[in-house]
């Protein structure tokens, strides 16, 4: 059967398989030697007197390093109005890195609550003028969308540290940085060789435990592709 990875623990799988079910699985022998398997990999399973074994890796549409995560569909950018500050450079930079790991770039603007300068509402309108997918909430005041922008997806978080992701995954689902936090506590001793890395169900879909990227590491880009990596720039390529 077809399942997908959403926890790893050391050399322990959990699969959830497309009716909702979990097991835990182990991988073939063959296998092991072939490929590391990340959470978010669709995997092919078979029961073997009583265990389920995972005999095959299935293609990758995409990856991160970390979190390690495969086949993820998009990278939410928490960016915050003030404390920090709101960084045009860091949101353009992030796009292109997460447009050229083969994931689409949504950007959520955080405490709005709060009061911040006419030039970041000038930028933010900005964005959402263009081609870049952008929603606004503020504390208490979770924007309705944002669930919805999570349901049959795998996503990770990334962003300036302070800019509100904590707070965001918390208001969407309480349980699940509570989780984080006890898996931390129960793997903080032996972190240095305990490989632990899981995808948490968050309003029907799955969300990094990770949120945000240790490292931006997805290649180096060549320069002849840099411009289909802007969308606002692809109707000039050619004609400059």
């Amino acid at each position: 059967m077809k399942a997908r990875i959403i926890k790893i623990i050391s050399k322990e799988y959990t699969v959830l398989t497309d009716n909702g079910e979990r097991h835990l699985a182990i991988l073939s022998g063959k296998l092991r030697r072939q490929i590391t398997p990340a959470a978010g990999d669709i995997v092919e399973v078979d029961e073997v007197t009583g265990d389920y074994v995972i005999q095959k890796v299935l293609p990758r549409k995409n990856y991160l390093i970390r979190p390690f995560v495969a086949n993820v569909d998009q990278a939410l950018i928490v960016m915050s109005v003030v404390d920090p500050d709101f960084s045009t450079a860091l949101i353009d930079r992030l796009c292109i890195l997460i447009r050229k790991a083969g994931i689409e770039p949504i950007l959520i603007v955080t405490k709005c609550d709060r009061e911040f300068s006419e030039e970041t509402e000038k930028n933010i309108v900005e964005y959402e003028s263009g081609q870049l997918r952008v929603y606004r909430t503020g504390k208490g005041s979770l924007n309705s969308v944002i669930p919805s922008l999570l349901e049959g997806k795998v996503s990770v978080l990334t962003g300036q540290s302070g800019a509100g992701k904590s707070t965001l995954i918390n208001e969407l689902d309480p349980e699940f940085h509570l989780a984080t936090q006890e898996i931390s506590k129960a793997l903080g001793r032996g972190k240095h060789t305990t490989r632990h890395n899981e995808l948490h169900e968050v309003c029907g879909g799955l969300v990094a435990d990770t949120p945000g990227f240790s490292s931006l590491d997805f290649g180096n880009i060549e320069s002849d592709e840099l411009g289909s990596l802007v969308p606002d720039f692809v109707p000039y390529i050619g004609k400059c």
